[in-house]
């Protein structure tokens, strides 16, 4: 793996990054206290959408979307998305700035290599312009999906129509009142081989028989604008054009759709620990307890050192696995995309608390970033596959690997 990028990349890097600087950092507190005000509840803040639309201007757009995507893609591979989503993942909304936020980016990888052109046409298209936004309904309240040959939300054909009956939850950006295209994984034939059950379908947002249940919140937040609810699917019609690649493919699209999705949020969060060591070292270098700063204290510079390497050590896994990716495909790269996905939320989370327990009372409250992607990071810890489900997955490879 080549560590030293190209010229194209690390002028892309500066270019993120000063726009970042420039026009992200300066109205953090403002997107946060807007969104914090009842009033605006579901509403998108303003300035988010003049931000994106700097963003296009200045052609630091759709970045995350690979190179093999053709007329799609802006040209770039994993590896060298790898250091600009970690820009982005700074702010913990920050990617949507850039076009480059979850579910999103995940439904859109899928339309473009799967969908048909007319599916392309009438989703993807606007999706890419950022002029919409969608919604990925896999998870169920009733089966453990984690194991997504679980789900029990039926998918039947009726004529020209597919009939779509279940009850989904954490259907994140439900509520952003931009969202218009549903992506239903769903079970299309229980009698088929395990993994040839699941079909995955296109359902527009305001089908009669689509309801939203209730907003979930993640450690007593509902996320607006965007959200996580919970939905029920109750003789939701659409046509049959509306399948993804065919009848039984649902499994396939979603492994195909949760790889990429895995290291971009583990991309993100290696720039959100260390943005909280950043601030973890400015705050103990100003901060004077016992007759000294803070920085002066052993168990501190302990921290700090700590932490330090656990994100370096979190970088090169992240960038191992995408240049695996780029190079053999996502299947291949599937063991290092499972140990990144156990090792980056977690560390984030820990060097977050670190620098929270750093700040003392400042550290919890609503005076710096860290909560927010102290959070952040322990939801993804169950986010598109909980620890336990990748450490199974990773420790039977390494053992079949072992034994062959």
């Amino acid at each position: 793996m080549n560590f030293e990028y190209s010229e194209k990349v690390q002028q892309l890097i500066s270019r993120v990054d000063a726009f970042m600087q420039k026009h992200v950092f300066p109205v953090e507190e403002e997107y946060e206290e807007f969104i914090e005000a009842p009033e605006n509840l579901w509403v998108v803040p303003p300035i988010l959408e003049e931000l994106k639309q700097k963003a296009k201007a200045a052609g630091l757009w759709n970045l995350f979307l690979p190179h093999e995507y053709g007329k799609f893609s802006p040209g770039l591979t994993n590896l060298e998305y790898a250091p600009l989503a970690e820009l982005m993942g700074r702010i913990e909304w920050a990617a949507e700035v850039f076009n480059c936020n979850a579910p999103d980016t995940g439904n859109m990888e899928v339309l473009a290599k799967y969908g048909s052109e007319e599916q392309q046409e009438c989703w993807l298209k606007p999706l890419l312009e950022g002029s919409i936004r969608s919604a990925y309904l896999m998870t169920e309240p009733a089966v453990a999906s984690s194991d997504a040959t679980n789900v029990e939300c039926s998918i039947v054909r009726e004529g020209n129509e597919y009939v779509i009956n279940g009850r989904k939850w954490w259907g994140s950006g439900m509520y952003d009142p931009r969202t218009q295209v549903l992506l239903v994984m769903g079970k299309s034939d229980p009698t088929a081989a395990r993994h040839l059950q699941q079909s995955t379908i296109i359902v527009p947002r305001h089908t009669p028989g689509v309801t939203v249940i209730r907003p979930l919140k993640v450690f007593n937040s509902v996320h607006s604008p965007s959200g996580h609810a919970e939905v029920l699917l109750e003789n939701v019609r659409v046509p049959v054009a509306n399948m993804i690649l065919g009848e039984g493919r649902g499994f396939e699209i979603a492994q195909g759709r949760l790889g990429p999705g895995r290291i971009h949020h583990c991309m993100r969060l290696i720039g959100a620990a260390q943005r909280c060591l950043d601030l973890m070292c400015k705050r103990v270098n100003s901060r004077v307890a016992f007759g000294k700063k803070l920085s002066e204290q052993g168990s501190i510079r302990e921290d700090v050192a700590r932490s330090r390497c656990e994100i370096e050590q979190a970088r090169l896994l992240t960038l191992a696995a995408a240049d695996k990716m780029d190079r053999f495909g996502n299947k291949v790269a599937k063991d290092l995309i499972s140990m990144i996905k156990i090792v980056a939320p977690q560390m984030c989370q820990t060097v977050a608390d670190r620098a929270i327990q750093a700040h003392g009372g400042m550290g919890v409250s609503q005076d710096t970033p860290i909560t927010n992607l102290y959070t952040y990071a322990r939801f993804i810890r169950i986010a598109d596959g909980p620890d336990q489900v990748h450490m199974a997955q990773l420790g039977r490879s390494t053992i079949s690997a072992a034994n062959s």
